[in-house]
């Protein structure tokens, strides 16, 4: 898929909103992606994925690992995709917080020398995937690289592995202290995972 046709699939349900919105990290930013809004459609979340998957069919991939909540169809998805691709043995895990860390639970495990593909919905500061990432070598497991449909980072973000994205979005970071929006007395929001629906 081109960019701009990825960018169509997330403009024709409305998924990219303008406005002032509370970012999972902590920041502000005047634009928001609501994946959701693209993954409740499983032949779009399937097309989408068999693009991020192309890049990795060569990699051997043994594990596609999504931190939850928005990783989680991501990595089931492209998974089935690199499947297809001929590696019938991919599997698709998440990892969660507990207490604060990123953790696998569920009976979920990583042996030390599988390859792992990290995979995203949106990447912006990486925190989530650093996480999944860190878990993923803690147990000795080698990171082949981190797959996301959207990189709306303002600089890339040092991820330990190399990023393939389906779209670059431009939007506005800022710091909430540094942000403008708020001066100007605009409330920010969270219509994230976690925060108000």
């Amino acid at each position: 898929m081109t960019s701009a046709e990825v960018l169509k699939v997330f403009e024709d349900v409305q998924a990219l909103l303008s406005g002032h919105f509370l970012l999972s990290s902590g920041n502000h930013s005047n634009r928001y992606l609501q994946c959701a809004l693209v993954t409740q459609y499983p032949s779009t979340a399937a097309q989408l994925a068999e693009a991020l998957a192309q890049p990795f069919l060569s990699q051997a991939v043994d594990v596609v690992l999504g931190p939850a909540v928005g990783g989680i169809v991501i990595a089931q998805e492209v998974a089935q995709a690199l499947s297809r691709g001929g590696n019938t043995r991919v599997r698709a895990l998440f990892c969660e917080r507990v207490e604060g860390t990123m953790a696998l639970r569920r009976g979920f495990s990583l042996a030390p020398g599988e390859r792992v593909l990290a995979v995203e919905d949106v990447i912006t500061t990486g925190g989530s995937v650093k996480e999944a990432i860190t878990l993923a070598k803690a147990v000795g497991a080698q990171v082949v690289g981190v797959g996301s449909f959207i990189d709306r980072s303002a600089a890339a973000p040092e991820l330990g592995a190399p990023l393939t994205s389906l779209l670059k979005i431009q939007a506005e970071i800022w710091a909430p202290e540094q942000c403008p929006l708020c001066r100007q007395g605009s409330p920010a929001v969270k219509p994230g995972s976690r925060g108000l629906r």
